[in-house]
């Protein structure tokens, strides 16, 4: 048996959320991803929940052919429990650090994320890297901002 390497891809990460509606809605209405596909066993109580950006290319391709995908996990009955949290990996000891998101222009989506009332992490102004954002989805998982000049007009 053998296997061809040049065939591998990277296909999604998953991330644990406590309520999957506030989820989705940070990373189709904050960050404009798309809900692609989603699965849900009552019988296991948990839900998938697959979103990403529209492709061109990829339009009409199931999940398992697509690339950088992120797979937000539901345990059910977590968003009833007002103190329960997810460890994010970026707490004391750390290890996990973040997804990153390029945009057209830094300044003008941070200011589209502070009137969305979106948690900032860090801002460009702070620090010594001035030309990264860092903000926080609804369950503490921190999403680089980037800007790309390839998308400047």
């Amino acid at each position: 048996m053998t296997t061809d390497i040049s065939t591998y891809r990277y296909n999604h990460t998953m991330y644990r959320v406590k309520d999957p509606r506030v989820s989705i809605k940070f990373y189709t209405e904050v960050l404009g991803m798309t809900l692609l596909e989603e699965h849900h066993s009552n019988e296991a109580k948990f839900s998938l929940y697959f979103v990403g950006y529209k492709d061109p290319a990829s339009s009409g391709l199931v999940r398992l052919a697509r690339q950088g995908l992120l797979e937000l996990t539901h345990n059910h009955g977590t968003e009833d429990d007002a103190s329960f949290a997810y460890n994010t990996g970026n707490g004391d000891g750390g290890g996990y650090g973040h997804i990153a998101i390029t945009v057209d222009d830094l300044h003008a989506a941070c200011k589209r994320f502070d009137n969305m009332g979106v948690k900032f992490i860090k801002r460009p102004e702070d620090g010594r890297m001035k030309h990264i954002a860092f903000i926080a989805d609804p369950d503490g998982y921190r999403v680089e901002i980037l800007e790309n000049p390839m998308l400047k007009e």
